[in-house]
This record gives structure tokens, C-alpha cells and sequence, in this order.
């Protein structure tokens, strides 16, 4: 057990801490609002990860193996989602009023329908269930275990990003500087999108 929880430890800090869409919109929200403008952001993402997770152990990798369709269309509004996030934050007026900025900000809505529609989480939950699934006598034991060791690294790891992002922004205090910094976030989000589909 020990060596299963290992392995799944390791592997799930991997896929969650490489860059991906999620990761590089949390990162681009802190640099761009701050840490504590970007917590409800945040949340969002880690409450769409649990459906993605729930959605991915009753069976929704067997539901795109055989309609494949159905995971294009995913991908697709995936997609879509995730360029209008990096929009908004490319194009985010630079401001230094905290009131404005949390007008601004991106919500809970935006981050918990990133990862409702983020095909990387769920392509992540079919390597880990079909290949990590902690080793327990009823099987839902350990979809339930293995989920929950997801969520806690998850959580760490978007923590991790989201402080990231807010503790650079000081170094992108000018406008043109802050412009910059948000636009190769905007453009890191799209290629981790594109890197996820190709």
C-alpha cells in the first residue's frame, strides 16, 4: 500500500504541477490580481476538479471511448473556455485600485467551469484511476482514496501556482510591464491548451 500511495503521490504531483491551462491561469490571476483577489478563482478550479474526478470514476472515460464525438465537442468548448480566460486576463486594464482590480478579477464561476471543461484533468484521472487506483479490497475505496490524494495534491500544487504568480507581479509594476507579463500568460494558457489537444 505504502508503494502504491507512493506512486500515486508522485505521479499526481507530476500532472498537476506541469504547466497545463489550469496552472497557467491561476499563475497569470495572481500575477495579475493578486493572491487573495485570485483565492475565489482558486476555488473554483478545485471544486471542478472534484467533478472531474467524480465524472471520470463513474465512467465518463468509457463514455468518450466510445463516442468519440462527444470528447471533440468537450475539447472544442474546452477550448473556446480557456481562450476567453487568457483573453480576459491579456486584456485586463492595468490598475492599481484593489476595487477595481476585484472587479476585474476572475471568479469562482470561471475557475470551476475551467476545469468542468478542461480536458487535461480528465485525460489525467484515466491515467491515474486505470493505472494508480490505490490497492483496496471494494473498489470504491479506492476510487474514493485515490480521489481524495488527488484533491490534497491538487490543492497544494494550485496554492503553489497561484502564490507563484502574485509573488512576480511585483517585478512587473509598470503598465508596459504588467502588459507584457499578462499577454505570455495569455499565450501560455494557449499553448498548454494546444499541447494538451496535439
Amino acid at each position: 500500500m505504502i508503494e502504491a500511495l507512493i506512486s500515486l503521490v508522485i505521479t499526481t504531483t507530476l500532472l498537476f504541477g506541469s504547466p497545463g491551462p489550469a496552472t497557467m491561469a491561476l499563475a497569470a490571476t495572481g500575477a495579475t490580481f493578486g493572491f487573495r483577489l485570485g483565492t475565489p478563482f482558486l476555488y473554483g478550479i478545485l471544486c471542478g476538479l472534484v467533478i472531474a474526478i467524480f465524472g471520470t470514476a463513474v465512467g465518463l472515460a468509457a463514455l468518450f471511448a466510445n463516442f468519440s464525438g462527444l470528447r471533440l465537442i468537450a475539447q472544442f468548448l474546452g477550448t473556446l473556455y480557456i481562450t476567453y480566460l487568457a483573453f480576459k486576463i491579456a486584456t485586463a486594464p492595468v490598475i492599481n485600485g484593489e476595487d477595481l482590480a476585484a472587479i476585474n478579477a476572475p471568479r469562482f464561476r470561471d475557475g470551476f467551469i475551467l476545469n468542468l471543461v478542461n480536458v487535461k484533468a480528465y485525460a489525467a484521472f484515466i491515467a491515474i484511476f486505470s493505472q494508480f487506483l490505490l490497492p483496496f479490497n471494494q473498489a470504491i475505496a479506492g476510487y474514493l482514496s485515490t480521489g481524495i490524494v488527488c484533491i490534497i495534491i491538487a490543492t497544494v500544487v494550485d496554492i503553489i501556482w497561484l502564490w507563484f504568480g502574485s509573488a512576480i507581479s511585483p517585478l512587473f509594476s509598470k503598465p508596459r510591464e504588467a502588459r507584457i507579463l499578462r499577454i505570455t500568460f495569455a499565450v501560455l494558457m494557449l499553448a498548454a491548451v494546444a499541447a494538451v489537444l496535439f
